[in-house]
């Protein structure tokens, strides 16, 4: 599994709905249009095969994947997550 942060801008709010809809059903956190996401290549496979149909020509959707070493700034922490928790 990698981590990824995913971040989209709908120009439709009934697309936006369908997309966020869909989204958070991967995510284990984020805001708004930002979202976090641990992902296998299968799942984000499906991921971007099940929002391909829904987006159109002026939406957009950027997936990101994050590096092993992330530098973090602030006074946040770096949480490391085991395969298969989640921290709610």
């Amino acid at each position: 599994m990698k981590h990824y942060i995913i971040a989209y801008d709908i120009t439709s709010q009934k697309r936006a709905y369908r997309v966020r809809k869909l989204l958070y059903r991967y995510a284990f956190g984020g805001q708004k249009s930002v979202l976090e996401m641990f992902l296998s290549k299968r799942d984000l496979n499906e991921l971007i095969d099940r929002l391909k149909p829904l987006l159109k020509k002026r939406d957009r959707v950027n997936i990101i994947e994050i590096c092993d070493d992330i530098l973090a700034y602030g006074k946040g922490d770096i949480l490391n997550y085991d395969k298969g928790v989640i921290i709610i």
